[in-house]
Order: C-alpha cells, then structure tokens, then sequence
C-alpha cells in the first residue's frame, strides 16, 4: 500500500469541488480507524489565493471544473505514493458530465497517479449492478435543483435503468440540520412498491446513517453517494475492512476496477 500507514489501514484520497463536508464525515463513521481520509477541495474556476470563489453548483459550473486538469492539480497535492486509491466525490458532476465522461475522466487519473480511482455517480452504478436492479428511486438533498433531477434520472437511464422518480427531499437546507430519522421518514413516504432499490445521490447530503434502518423498513436495496463511492475505493484496493450496519452493498461483491 502506498500509504504505509500500518496494517490494515487504507489510506484514501478524496477530491471535491464542494464546500460542505461529505466523505470526511461518513469515511470515518463507516469505516472508523481502519481507513485514513485526505481531503483535498478542487479551487473554483479563477479562483486565486486571495479570492478562493464560489464551488459550482450548476451543471455548466460542474462540467467545467470536472476536466483532468483541474482533478490532476487537487491530485497533486496529495502526492504520489501517499494514498492507496483516490476518490472523486462530486455525484452532480458526475450527473452534469455523464456516464462516459466521467468514466474516462477517472480511467486518466488513474493512469496518472498509478492508484485506483472511482466516482461517486459511476459507482451508485456498479452497485446497483452488483445486485441486478433495473427499476430504481432517486432521492437527492434539498439543494438540487429541478435540473440536476432530471440529469441523475437520465444519467442512470442511459445505463439502462427505469428510474421511477428523481426528486429532492423536503428536508432542511442546511446539510448539519438533517438527521438519519427524517431521511427515513421522508424517503419511506416517497419510494413507491415498484422500485426495486433506492439511490440516495449528493456526496454532502450524508445520509448514510438511515441506510440500514430504511433497507429494514423498505425491505429493499439503498444506495448512498458517500457509502457507494467507500464500498467502490476498498474493492478496488482489495482492503479486508469488516463495515456492518451501512446496508447490504458491504456484504455484496466487489466493485470491479476502473485502475
């Protein structure tokens, strides 16, 4: 491991061109001490020392800062040989770019760095492959837009998907003033009898800690931004980290190799 962090712990770099915390958060509640995250937030497009801008938020603002340029430069911060695998944690700019972009985007830096690298969007899909769904409900956090609604709903439907609904949760704005039981309440009132899982997309909106409890409640597959992405970075690093309580995709195979 490139980390040489001791055994069994994996160290992982995640990039992000949003503000609110996200992976830094849910990493250590999943995996606890056995994996390290380094966070490294992407600058806004112009942005200077003195003038660090706004992230984007929309879909033009996120295709322009999803280019292996601008990951390539937040990658360089981490350094060559101190992360194990790296992590593009941005589902809207995964939705914003598509499938094939995106997936290029990851297979260059990957080549670049010489370390696994998956993406949050890319990997809610390999995990919903892992389990054979073809019928599914998006749930995303109350500061997507219509917009980005109707980009998740597509960017899953062409890789052959049914997305029964694409909708934002009604839920506080602010991510620090959501808690696991209204994520519960609010998607258990949504998701309809068709849907055969359940993706809950938004890297900021950590809502991993409702997963169980609403796969229980659901009696079906729930998929999290931050959840899928840490079930792709430990497959792809073949890391023997014992998670329970985050939901069946822990107990599924491993995400295949983008590396």
């Amino acid at each position: 491991m490139g980390a040489a962090l001791g055994d069994g712990v994996i160290c992982v770099g995640v990039l992000t061109p949003h503000a609110s915390p996200g992976p830094e958060v849910e990493f250590p509640d999943m995996a606890g001490e056995q994996v390290v995250t380094r966070l490294v937030r992407i600058p806004a497009p112009g942005a200077t020392a003195g003038a660090p801008g706004t992230p984007p938020t929309t879909p033009a603002g996120l295709r322009e800062i999803a280019v292996l340029t601008a990951l390539d430069q937040a990658a360089q911060v981490l350094g060559h040989g101190q992360v194990d695998a790296i992590g593009y944690a941005s589902t809207s700019s995964g939705y914003a770019t598509g499938f094939d972009a995106e997936s290029t985007l990851l297979r260059d830096l990957s080549r670049a760095w010489d370390v696994p690298v998956a993406g949050t969007s890319s990997s809610a899909v390999d995990a919903l492959r892992a389990f054979g769904v073809q019928k599914l409900a998006l749930v995303h956090p109350p500061w997507f837009d219509d917009e980005l609604n109707e980009l998740g709903a597509t960017y899953f439907q062409h890789q052959g998907f049914t997305v029964l609904g694409s909708a934002s949760a009604d839920l506080p704005n602010d991510p620090s003033l959501i808690q696991p039981d209204a994520v519960i309440d609010w998607v258990s009132g949504y998701v309809g009898d068709e849907a055969e899982a359940v993706v809950i997309g938004g890297n900021g909106f950590r809502a991993a800690q409702a997963v169980d409890a609403l796969e229980r409640r659901l009696g079906r597959l729930v998929i999290e931004s931050n959840q899928a992405l840490l079930w792709s970075l430990l497959s792809q690093v073949h890391a023997t980290v014992e998670i329970q309580g985050y939901g069946r995709l822990f107990r599924s195979s491993p995400a295949p190799s983008r590396h």
